[in-house]
């Protein structure tokens, strides 16, 4: 029954292995830092909040990047609004510690005003995420026009404007407004907190990341990271719930926390852009061969073969010789005529395979036409070449079928002609044209040999 719904479990078992096993980490790690280091906890707070609030810019500023680069990944603009409202909010927070940016210690904190902050960043990024695993189930929809995509970016900036304004608002800036969490005289959560409002912004992120299980399967890198993220939030508030006042170790833990598990979720969104790198690189690396090679026998194709003629062609200056081989299959239309095309494409492919051997790393071996071939050995004197040539030509000519594996029907022979460049005197056209000349009269002498251009 999994299997006929194609039901993920393996990754959602991976998904729950690095939660416990991360998050049992990560909360050890700040437990273990806020409490050994007690005296300067509460200066960390802040310290850690602009951490926070630049690393949240940056994650904002990657989706973003990573929309521009594909708009049809529009589930990412709410990730990248809500990651840049929260850096906004955090602002707040940090006008809540004014004596921390004089540099006077932390006589005057308003607790209150920091978790106002903290409930409507959570309810911001709560909703945000749960739009963006909306989008994404519609992404192969016909949704990816402009103006649906002005509509959708217009809603989700109103949206995180809305939760920015009331968060202002209800901070200690409007008197008409305000909600107390926390009392500031005795530090105490107030009941609003404890037994509601807390209790909502856990069910919030409860939903979102079932969400982001149920629609997206976790199938990459950057969903796991997404579902990850969620369990450390709702983490989060579960640390900070369990203390009724806020100037207990489980605030400045949470903080702590939620800063370190942000770490992490950067650390994989920069694994994510390494691999999409690395895929990247692999489709040019795999679309600039198929560029520069015969698609039939692998060798590089004609233009390559210029192209890399010119470029040596200096080298003849410093008195290193540049030799160019042409060859050309003898009686090849007649195995075309007699065994057919595909028996033909066998013979060129073994024939080349034979080139290839027989050359060395920095030297080039071309197919430059039907059944007509190119090497250029560098450095290679004429003698050399010749040498070269000769033995690939009686290579091709003592295979049969038997000996070639059923790849040659018949015994077949190659003629070649040879040239060696000395000078700049003659250009890499005039270069190829003598060796071919060469190979023409290979051709006229009975085929089956070696000509060296006089």
């Amino acid at each position: 029954m999994l299997m006929k719904l194609k039901f993920p479990l393996q990754r959602f078992l991976v998904y729950f292995t690095i939660c416990i096993i991360g998050i049992v980490i990560l909360n050890h790690f700040s437990a273990a830092i806020i409490h050994r280091t007690p005296t300067i906890a509460p200066l960390l707070f802040p310290i850690l909040t602009m951490f926070l609030m630049v690393f949240h810019a940056m994650i904002a500023a990657f989706m973003v990047m990573k929309y521009s680069c594909d708009k049809h990944r529009l589930y990412l603009t709410p990730i990248a609004f809500a990651f840049a409202g929260s850096a906004i909010l955090m602002l707040g927070t940090l006008d809540s510690f004014p004596d921390w940016f004089m540099c006077t210690g932390l006589t005057r904190v308003n607790y209150n005003d920091t978790l106002i902050f903290y409930f409507f960043r959570n309810i911001m990024m709560a909703f945000l995420f749960i739009f963006a695993v909306i989008l994404y189930a519609f992404k192969k929809r016909e949704m990816h026009t402009f103006k649906i995509h002005t509509i959708i970016l217009v809603g989700i900036l109103l949206f995180t404007l809305g939760m920015l304004l009331l968060s202002w608002l209800y901070s200690s800036h409007y008197e008409l407004l305000s909600v107390d969490f926390v009392d500031n005289n005795t530090y105490q959560f107030t009941q609003l907190w404890g037994n509601q409002l807390g209790w909502i912004l856990i069910a919030l992120w409860v939903i979102a990341l079932l969400a982001i299980l149920v629609v997206t399967q976790l199938n990459n890198i950057f969903w796991y990271s997404g579902a990850f993220f969620c369990a450390c939030y709702i983490f989060t508030l579960i640390v900070l719930m369990s203390s009724g006042h806020s100037a207990g170790y489980t605030w400045y833990e949470a903080r702590l926390f939620e800063t370190i598990s942000t770490m992490f979720l950067i650390l994989v969104l920069l694994c994510d852009v390494f691999t999409l790198y690395r895929q990247s690189n692999t489709r040019y690396m795999h679309s600039y061969q198929n560029s520069i090679r015969d698609p039939l026998t692998q060798l590089f194709n004609r233009s390559y073969f210029y192209d890399t003629f010119t470029a040596l062609m200096p080298k003849v200056a410093t008195g290193q010789p540049i030799s160019v081989i042409v060859s050309d299959l003898d009686h090849f239309k007649r195995i075309n005529d007699k065994y057919g095309h595909l028996q033909g494409d066998k013979v060129i492919q073994f024939v080349s395979k034979v080139l290839q051997d027989s050359v060395r790393q920095n030297d080039v071996a071309a197919r430059i036409g039907g059944e007509e071939f190119a090497l250029l050995l560098v450095g290679a004197s004429s003698d050399v070449a010749e040498g070269i040539a000769e033995r690939i030509r009686v290579a091709i000519a003592s295979q049969d079928a038997e000996s070639s594996q059923s790849q040659l029907p018949e015994p077949i022979t190659i003629s070649m002609g040879v040239f060696t460049a000395t000078d700049l005197t003659v250009n890499v056209e005039e270069c190829v044209r003598r060796a071919d000349e060469a190979m023409y009269r290979a051709k006229e002498a009975g085929r089956n040999r070696v000509v060296v251009w006089e």
